[in-house]
């Protein structure tokens, strides 16, 4: 039969008629229902689903939580998959450890976004860790995630954790004291979204380095990185953040549950070390327990990247600011209230 248009399907249209759609729809003959993800107006990418386990809308996004035949839970902000119970690991693994790992002795992070728990989880993975502060914009969102994604349940209640609900950009700035690693574990910049100003220049430049110690870290996811989809808004950031640190690791890695090739920006005013053997090391003297995904040769080699998107981030000149930020397909809560940013993130 046609579209089944259940509960959580949205959509959302703005000034210029464009829209951003999620629907579920029934597949004739059978009783599986399927989640459709619209990643550009000419593709898109859909779940079978077993059911759909929760669902509701903040103050600032819509949010589902799904069973999904593939990936098992899958966390839906907007529309746009944040997190899936099969992969999330290689996401947050990717965002955390290449920046603590470089670190000498990180014992302070602050997160920018992180509501799904996963990236405080991973931190608090490291035994030199004395504070973690998670800033996130959304306070039914991080109580959604710790209903029902039960694996972060430890780290919400760790009490290294130091939760804030409140803009990334308005407590980073107020705070006084400054850290080890800085960490953008932020929703993808949107059109109308909330977060697309902590991808600019006066951000970086003025806020998170003010904020760091002599050598400390800052890393941020930084959007799709695939041979189709790294101009989108990669590259821009890359380029953006080598405005103001003086060394800048731009690297990826695929994430199934994406559909696509994924980016971090990692940046520093001192020399990173990423040779195999030191991170392998590191990785058994500081890390409790055992990493998924990544080694120590892992995390140089994705380090090195493709000639297509190597060139890009050679020859890319744009830099983000409010006035000529980029957007990836698909936006926010349009009407919803707007502030400088800090929702969680793609990992969510």
């Amino acid at each position: 039969m046609g579209p089944a248009v259940l509960s959580s399907h949205t959509n959302y249209t703005n000034g210029d008629n464009s829209s951003h759609e999620s629907v579920i729809n029934n597949v004739s003959g059978d009783d599986c229902h399927w989640y459709e993800e619209i990643i550009d107006e000419n593709l898109k990418w859909s779940f079978a689903l077993n059911r759909v386990l929760q669902q509701g809308t903040s103050e600032f996004q819509d949010i589902a939580l799904l069973d999904t035949k593939r990936f098992g839970k899958a966390l839906m902000i907007d529309g746009k998959m944040q997190s899936a119970e099969a992969d999330e690991f290689v996401y947050h693994e990717c965002l955390i450890h290449p920046a603590l790992l470089c670190h000498s002795n990180p014992k302070s992070v602050f997160i920018m976004g992180g509501g799904e728990g996963s990236a405080a989880r991973e931190v608090l993975k490291h035994k030199s860790i004395e504070k973690v502060v998670m800033c996130d914009i959304d306070q039914d969102v991080v109580d959604f995630c710790r209903k029902h994604l039960t694996v972060n349940r430890e780290a919400f209640c760790h009490k290294k954790l130091h939760l804030v609900i409140n803009d990334a950009r308005v407590e980073l700035e107020k705070r006084k004291e400054k850290y080890d690693v800085i960490i953008g574990d932020l929703a993808d910049p949107v059109k109308d979204g909330p977060c697309y100003k902590l991808y600019t220049k006066s951000f970086y430049h003025d806020i998170v380095k003010p904020k760091l110690h002599h050598n400390g870290i800052f890393v941020t996811q930084a959007g799709p990185a695939g041979i189709f989809t790294h101009k989108e808004v990669f590259t821009s950031i890359y380029n953006t953040i080598k405005q103001t640190f003086n060394y800048v690791i731009a690297y990826t890695a695929y994430i199934p549950s994406f559909a696509d090739t994924w980016g971090w920006v990692m940046a520093s005013d001192h020399p990173f070390c990423i040779k195999s053997e030191e991170l392998d090391k590191r990785i058994e003297d500081r890390i409790n327990g055992e990493l998924l995904y990544l080694t120590g040769p892992s995390i140089v080699s994705s380090t090195i990247i493709n000639k297509i998107v190597s060139l890009a981030l050679l020859n890319e000149t744009h830099i983000y600011t409010e006035a000529t930020a980029k957007f990836i397909h698909g936006q926010g809560v349009v009407g919803c209230k707007q502030l400088n940013g800090g929702s969680c993130g793609r990992g969510v």
